[in-house]
């Protein structure tokens, strides 16, 4: 079974549950967002990679219109719901200035191994101790992790796509914890290497050799 969504492709991924503040003036934007508040629609962000439309995207809800300004433009907040596939794309639609086509919703497992849950969290928290950072995320049940740390683990665009292909929770923490084992010794040694460099030209206490 497929959906008509309007697009509004972006150069990002957006995952679902994930919160998304969006500053809207052009006028094929400023259009959907009225229509989809004036019927109540949801409408889609596929990712714009590689100078066109992704495969996959999530389908985003309105929650509010935060200004509204006196040439059209307005500020709204969104969040992602759940992820899509395409199936087709028309560029505009019949009678819009937007895009918009057919998508199919995607399946998702939701369970999670807790031993994988153990080790992304441990190394997330690795990453953020060597970088001197306190982590700005909420490990609340009734959130994915996968999709709450995603954006915030130094993934390249690409790589957050690859993550939104992902059905199943566990594959997706499995991904990023493999992502963290190469990150982290690359990261450990640049801090190395940034400490190294802030010691030059100070006094050093250094002990005596032994030989």
């Amino acid at each position: 079974m497929t959906t008509l969504l309007p697009f509004f492709p972006l150069n990002l991924v957006v995952y679902p549950q994930e919160a998304l503040n969006l500053h809207v003036f052009e006028p094929r934007y400023k259009q959907l967002i009225s229509d989809c508040l004036q019927e109540e629609k949801t409408f889609g962000i596929p990712a714009y990679l590689d100078e066109q439309v992704s495969e996959y995207g999530t389908e985003v809800r309105i929650l509010s219109v935060e200004k509204r300004y006196d040439d059209g433009r307005m500020d709204i907040r969104t969040e992602g719901v759940r992820v899509f596939l395409l199936q087709s794309l028309d560029n505009p639609m019949a009678d819009k200035l937007y895009a918009g086509g057919e998508v199919r919703f995607m399946p998702d497992h939701t369970d999670e191994d807790p031993n994988v849950r153990a080790a992304l969290l441990f190394n997330v928290e690795q990453l953020y101790s060597l970088l001197n950072l306190r982590p700005e995320f909420r490990t609340t049940p009734d959130r994915l992790l996968s999709y709450e740390i995603a954006h915030k683990i130094g993934l390249s665009l690409h790589q957050e796509y690859e993550l939104l292909k992902f059905r199943s929770e566990t594959e997706r923490q499995t991904y990023l914890s493999e992502h963290l084992k190469r990150t982290l010794p690359v990261v450990s040694e640049i801090e190395r290497t940034k400490a190294r460099i802030r010691m030059n030209g100070h006094f050093r206490h250094l002990d005596p050799l032994n030989f």
